[in-house]
């Protein structure tokens, strides 16, 4: 004959087994934290020793060229991107005062961050309903074509506000342009000062002049659907507006 069942015993032997494995799933998810952690620290510490090496050498690539030429290839297997690397030297002082003209007027005073420009911007795109405006620096933006992908990812704009801490923390403004515009994006496979300057005027960054310049400028938020549609009235009068405000672009 089976002797009586306490329920006072199997209560505490039910506790004891949902506490046991409460335990272990606790142990468990604290270890894929940190496996998390250590994966994620692992991956800034490999953004962080590209960006000091870049400090003195130059990128021959970035993670948006990459993702354009797969694109491209995906059309056309052999098909390649126009892109020359040129020192900052080179570059015509009248393409680096328009795009600072057009794209981040404070680009030498801040830290990487424009806070009037990110809260106009907000107020903008709040006002219309939909995104209008950016609000990103030229710091930002470099952030994000050297390393991150063209997907938006709720985590991609806090990756680009760490990245563009560090490029601001180890790189002077001076190297954060040279890099930036040699690998901004100016046409459908066009990349950088010097390619651009060859695609649509046949001359090097060097001789680039005013005019010329600010209509690059003009361009870049929209490079190619500009490139397909070279005499666009937005683009004309765009270009217009950055020809009355490079000569107070402070460039480095």
């Amino acid at each position: 004959m089976r002797a009586p069942i306490n329920p006072r015993i199997t209560l505490r032997c039910i506790r004891a087994t949902v506490f046991s494995r409460m335990k272990k799933l606790r142990g468990r998810l604290w270890r894929g934290m940190a496996v998390c952690f250590a994966l994620l620290l692992l991956y800034q510490l490999w953004i962080f020793a590209h960006i000091c090496w870049w400090i003195k050498f130059d990128p021959s690539t970035s993670a948006f060229m990459e993702s354009r030429l797969e694109i491209m290839q995906d059309k056309n297997p052999d098909a390649q991107l126009q892109h020359q690397w040129v020192p900052y030297a080179k570059i015509s002082n009248n393409l680096k005062r328009a795009l600072i003209a057009s794209e981040d007027a404070k680009f030498v005073d801040h830290e990487g961050f424009d806070w009037e420009g990110i809260q106009k911007a907000y107020e903008k795109n709040l006002k219309k309903g939909k995104i209008v405006a950016g609000g990103s620096t030229i710091s930002q933006q470099l952030a994000k074509n050297l390393f991150l992908s063209t997907r938006r990812t709720p985590w991609r704009k806090g990756e680009e506000a760490i990245i563009t801490v560090m490029l601001e923390a180890v790189m002077d403004k001076r190297r954060i342009f040279e890099i930036y515009l040699n690998v901004i994006e100016w046409g459908n496979g066009v990349f950088g000062a010097e390619a651009a300057a060859r695609h649509y005027y046949h001359t090097g960054a060097a001789s680039l002049n005013a005019e010329q310049a600010a209509r690059l400028a003009a361009m870049a938020p929209n490079p190619r659907y500009y490139d397909a549609h070279r005499e666009a009235q937005g683009l004309l009068r765009k270009t217009s507006i950055i020809l009355g405000r490079m000569n107070d672009a402070e460039i480095p």
